[in-house]
């Protein structure tokens, strides 16, 4: 592993750790923080979601992280409240280790700029 690797792995740790403080919780796994940043965006608080909705909630976490590198950008937010993304520029071709990579470095980057927390 390269050190850039250890580092990000390091500072995910520390998200993850401070997440279970703030909430009582650790998420699991990426998609567990993806899908907090959904509840997030979504405001609405927490309140029991149906399996679709937890799966719309992922997919507006991974909009949200990655409209900060212009990837997504709001398209609309319907009646009920929920945002809606479009693709506004075509993500690149990554295995499944870039795109976790990619993933995790944008919701560290998520959270010092929404939150002014310095994850180091």
């Amino acid at each position: 592993m390269f050190k850039k690797d250890l580092d990000l792995e390091k500072r995910w740790s520390k998200l993850l750790k401070g997440m279970e403080e703030l909430i009582g919780k650790k998420p699991n796994d990426l998609n567990g923080v993806l899908f907090l940043i959904g509840v997030q965006e979504l405001g609405q608080g927490n309140k029991n979601f149906s399996k679709e909705q937890k799966q719309d909630l992922m997919h507006i976490g991974i909009c949200r992280v990655l409209s900060q590198v212009g990837f997504y950008e709001l398209d609309y937010i319907d009646q009920d409240g929920w945002p809606h993304w479009k693709l506004v520029n075509k993500l690149p071709h990554f295995d499944v280790l870039e795109q976790e990579k990619l993933l995790k470095i944008q919701v560290l980057e998520y959270f010092e700029t929404e939150f002014q927390i310095e994850i180091k």
